[in-house]
């Protein structure tokens, strides 16, 4: 009796729609693997954890993926960390104070936060000058 009920409701039709359905759902997981994959990849992420995720739990391993992944890509971490050493250097440019260690502009004579002397001042011009100066560069006045 209940054969009879399922051949009769099991239309040619329905079973055709119940295997598209079912055929979009298994697209949908292979997608989100290999979505996981690449995205992994961009983001330097070992792609074995986050397969793993999404293997062991279709649909909702791809949410934990996506709430655990880093949120920015490899490539623009590693070009913050080059800006981040550019200004550094840019900033050593100037120099640092040798007392406490805060950053001195090429210009000063002392330090602002400790006031240790951090450059000699031209007894001509009064421009600061470099320790190793044996000429005042601006007025070209000998420093003994």
């Amino acid at each position: 009796m209940l054969d009879t009920i399922l051949q009769e409701i099991m239309s040619p039709q329905l079973q055709m729609a119940i295997y598209l359905f079912v055929g979009f759902i298994a697209a949908l997981y292979v997608l989100s693997v290999v979505y996981v994959f690449i995205d992994a990849k961009r983001r330097g992420v070992g792609a074995f954890w986050a397969w793993g995720i999404v293997g062991l739990i279709p649909f909702v391993g791809l949410i934990a993926y996506l709430v655990l992944r880093p949120n920015s890509y490899l490539a623009d971490r590693e070009e913050q960390e080059l800006d981040m050493a550019l200004r550094e250097r840019q900033l050593s440019a100037y120099g640092t104070c040798p007392q406490c260690g805060s950053p001195i502009e090429k210009d000063f004579v002392v330090c602002p936060v400790c006031n240790t002397q951090v450059r000699n001042v031209c007894p001509s011009c009064h421009r600061p000058l470099d320790a190793h100066w044996k000429v005042c560069p601006y007025c070209r006045t000998h420093i003994q």
